[in-house]
């Protein structure tokens, strides 16, 4: 790893640890040559599988659209950063272990939409209304109803 500081040929880990869940390696790195220190993240590369967006087009799975619209629905919400890397990156999670090659955006949509309700119900009925593409205050009403009955049900 080049130092990013000196642009010199040889660092040291100093300590390393997991980080995000153990789905990544957080390294301090220190340069043999001017003694900076910073951090470095290692995560395995495994291959998502590309998204079928509903319109037929196909295009590669990308996780910043999850974290773009997570965030999204949970403006002025009260969840931390955190909680939207653990979605994120459970969201990952279940495309990786699908095994298919090709998953279509509905799916991933859903898996959302079941994170979101656990997470932040007003966030949950926000994501919903764009996601399902609410057409008037009755469409919100009965996913709110079903909101409170599936939260009923867990209890």
């Amino acid at each position: 790893m080049h130092c990013p500081f000196c642009n010199a040929p040889d660092t040291k880990v100093v300590d390393s640890r997991l980080a995000t869940e153990g789905v990544q390696v957080r390294r301090r790195r220190e340069c043999l040559q001017c003694g900076e220190r910073f951090t470095t993240y290692e995560s395995a590369e495994l291959s998502l599988p590309r998204v079928i967006k509903s319109d037929g087009n196909r295009e590669r799975f990308n996780e910043e659209k999850i974290r773009s619209g997570l965030i999204k629905a949970l403006e002025k919400r009260p969840v931390k950063s955190e909680a939207i890397d653990k979605v994120v990156n459970r969201i990952m999670k279940q495309a990786m272990t699908e095994g298919v090659r090709e998953l279509p955006s509905s799916t991933i949509g859903e898996w959302l939409m079941n994170e979101l309700s656990s997470l932040d119900q007003v966030a949950y009925v926000r994501f919903a209304s764009v996601y399902r593409s609410f057409q008037d205050v009755n469409a919100f009403r009965e996913e709110i109803e079903r909101l409170m009955v599936t939260t009923t049900a867990k209890s």
